[in-house]
């Protein structure tokens, strides 16, 4: 089983603002600078806005608009909720992104019934637990369960069974499977190929010579075999932030600050999920579009963002050509991650520094989250002017 929550950021929105209904809501970055559309309302939709493209853009095709900036707190709030939900009905849940997760509901049928009684059930209480709407795909393999979820949104319930795959993939496009981007579509056009019905015309050999991998993925995904399973209890693999200027800079000590800000967010993340991690990475995007990772694993894992920005600042002075070249966009992250009490097991000994920062940081987090986000802050963020 596939669950997406529907325009789950726009539909938050308006569930807390209900003057908003009915109305077309883009939730995102700034519309005066760079920011992009995190998510559409269907009232968006209609005028063409979708995910991932410019503000500006949004603001051209839909003038009339609610523009809002997103409050990823109360987005993970609610999908704590919802990943309770999942919980009641299996212990093998994949969430893929924050509005979005697998379901391994073969074990479930005996106790809570067909798969149709339980994506009903799923469907109901997410409503009644959050007020929001949801679209369940079921089917036989992941793949074919994410796309079914897709086809009748928004508040869609659609079942694939093993028999109809075939038929029921064939007339879609075949941009529909995972791995076919616009590039890859575009060459597939030239062939001829245009639906998955198409893509199953090539041979397996011709479409691996000439694609590689993902000819071969091609190859399988159109038939709708995929052998992955729903893999429950996932771990973080990373957690990072990023931040885009709203001018290319080349000013260092703006860079310096962005990087101070991002570290703390995500160490503070760190902090909260209880983990630790021992490679920090930098990433720079350039006027050009053109983006460099560059990263430094650590003989001990941190949380502490004084030390992740020393690693993410040093590795911008010795490593990148920010500064030289105007900087576009800036990340921090942080990866190869434990839990916080097993990295403790394994380190006899901790700088005293550590514990005082340890204690700095912790005391700083817990004054945010009585005060608010703001209340405290760094000097480096304290401006000169009187």
């Amino acid at each position: 089983m596939h669950v997406d929550m529907d325009a789950f950021f726009a539909s938050v929105e308006q569930l807390d603002n209900p003057e908003w209904r009915g109305k077309p809501v883009i939730v995102g970055g700034s519309v005066e600078s760079r920011g992009v559309v995190a998510a559409a309302s269907y009232e968006a939709r209609k005028f063409g806005v979708h995910s991932a493209m410019s503000m500006w853009s949004a603001k051209l095709r839909c003038p009339n608009a609610v523009f809002t900036h997103g409050r990823m707190d109360r987005y993970e709030e609610i999908s704590a909720k919802i990943k309770k939900i999942f919980l009641n009905f299996t212990p093998v849940v994949e969430p893929i992104s924050i509005d979005e997760a697998f379901l391994d509901i073969t074990g479930s049928q005996r106790l809570l019934g067909s798969p149709l009684e339980i994506a009903k059930k799923i469907k109901i209480d997410i409503n009644k637990e959050t007020g929001l709407v949801a679209s369940v795909g079921i089917a036989p393999t992941k793949f074919v369960a994410k796309l079914a979820s897709d086809l009748e949104k928004p508040n869609g319930l659609v079942i694939i069974c093993e028999d109809e795959v075939t038929e029921r993939l064939a007339p879609l496009s075949v941009g529909k499977l995972w791995g076919v981007g616009k590039k890859f579509e575009k060459a597939l056009s030239k062939l001829g190929i245009h639906t998955i019905a198409d893509a199953r015309l090539l041979p397996l050999d011709y479409l691996e010579q000439r694609f590689g991998s993902a000819g071969s993925q091609l190859y399988y995904l159109a038939r709708g075999v995929d052998s992955r399973k729903v893999e429950g209890d996932v771990k973080t693999k990373s957690v990072s932030n990023e931040s885009t200027f709203s001018e290319d800079i080349t000013d260092i000590e703006e860079i310096r600050k962005t990087l101070m800000y991002l570290s703390d967010k995500v160490a503070r993340r760190l902090r909260k999920g209880k983990i630790v991690g021992r490679v920090v990475t930098l990433k720079v995007k350039y006027d050009d579009f053109k983006v460099v990772t560059r990263r430094k694993t650590l003989e001990s894992p941190v949380a502490i963002s004084k030390t992740i920005f020393e690693i993410a600042f040093q590795l911008l002075l010795d490593k990148t050509d920010a500064g030289d070249l105007p900087v576009r966009l800036i990340g921090v992250g942080v990866s190869n991650l434990m839990p916080e009490d097993v990295a403790r097991q394994h380190q006899l000994f901790w700088q005293e520094e550590i514990d005082v920062a340890e204690i700095i940081e912790e005391t700083t987090d817990l004054i945010c989250e009585k005060m608010g986000e703001g209340s405290i802050q760094r000097g480096i963020f304290i401006s000169d002017k009187r």
